[in-house]
């Protein structure tokens, strides 16, 4: 017999879907592709945001301080207040405990990057990799990242690379008509068009790069065996290192990783004149 619930919406499917990846997903740490990817997010805030000791950064989702990088907490333990925000329960709480065993702090809260639970002009600086392409509103997000953030602060921004040379958002359309992609609803950009969608939410561009310089499906693999057949990641670390090795010593590689990294400035408040 039919039921007569009514199906759930859209964005109640949505919640779902990353409250049950906060719960379930396995931890990526440990992975040879992982140390690539926190290597090139830990240059991003070397060399474009100012000086972390004492500076408010926020991060628009905590997945990574979760279940990878821990790219916020290596930037907290540089001396800067971390703040962030993220739609799973389990993700929060995993993350908050994850900076607790190391004796830091996390501001983190239970949000979304669409509606940031945040005044404006409350951050020097925001770290977004990953996060906006995830949903419809795209554009919202970023109006709400240009709301938080300080006049003369400085952002940095990164969604997947339309035209990765390795051709990744084409797997991962493929993946996902079959049902195996396990990170949820994504778009890719060109450079052109991200920036474009950059400008009309009022930020200034300075510097577009990008990381994660290795095929998608090596990563993939590389994850894969990590988590379910741990000694063969053993060759799959030997094939991503070349890749690592690239990515350190050849710069403009950079910008053709499977994620654009924008780096954005909020102009200063102009004073007019009567």
């Amino acid at each position: 017999m039919a039921s007569d619930a009514p199906a759930p919406s859209e964005e109640a499917q949505y919640r779902g879907f990353w409250a049950d990846v906060g719960e379930n997903f396995p931890d990526l740490s440990g992975a040879r592709s992982t140390v690539q990817y926190r290597e090139d997010e830990q240059r991003l805030l070397r060399d474009y945001l100012p000086p972390l000791s004492g500076l408010r950064v926020f991060k628009t989702d905590l997945w990574d301080e979760s279940r990878n990088t821990r790219i916020l907490r290596w930037a907290a333990d540089s001396g800067s207040c971390a703040f962030g925000v993220d739609i799973s329960p389990g993700v929060v709480w995993r993350a908050t405990e994850n900076f607790a065993a190391k004796g830091l702090t996390l501001r983190g809260v239970l949000g979304d990057v669409r509606t940031l639970p945040f005044e404006a002009e409350s951050f020097d600086a925001i770290y977004s990799m990953g996060t906006v392409e995830h949903f419809a509103d795209t554009e919202g997000a970023l109006k709400e990242l240009f709301r938080v953030l300080r006049p003369g602060g400085r952002a940095i921004i990164g969604v997947p690379n339309r035209w990765d040379p390795f051709l990744r958002p084409l797997l991962v359309v493929l993946l996902d008509r079959l049902g195996l992609y396990d990170y949820g609803f994504e778009k890719s950009y060109s450079r052109r068009t991200f920036r474009r969608m950059l400008t009309r939410a009022g930020f200034h561009v300075t510097t577009e790069t990008g990381i994660l310089f290795l095929p998608g499906w090596l990563r993939m693999l590389d994850l894969a065996c990590h988590v379910w057949a741990r000694p063969l990641s053993r060759l799959t670390g030997w094939a991503v290192a070349p890749f690592q090795v690239l990515s350190r010593r050849v710069p403009w590689l950079r910008r053709h990783g499977y994620m654009l990294a924008t780096v954005v400035e909020r102009p200063e408040a102009t004073t007019t004149r009567s």
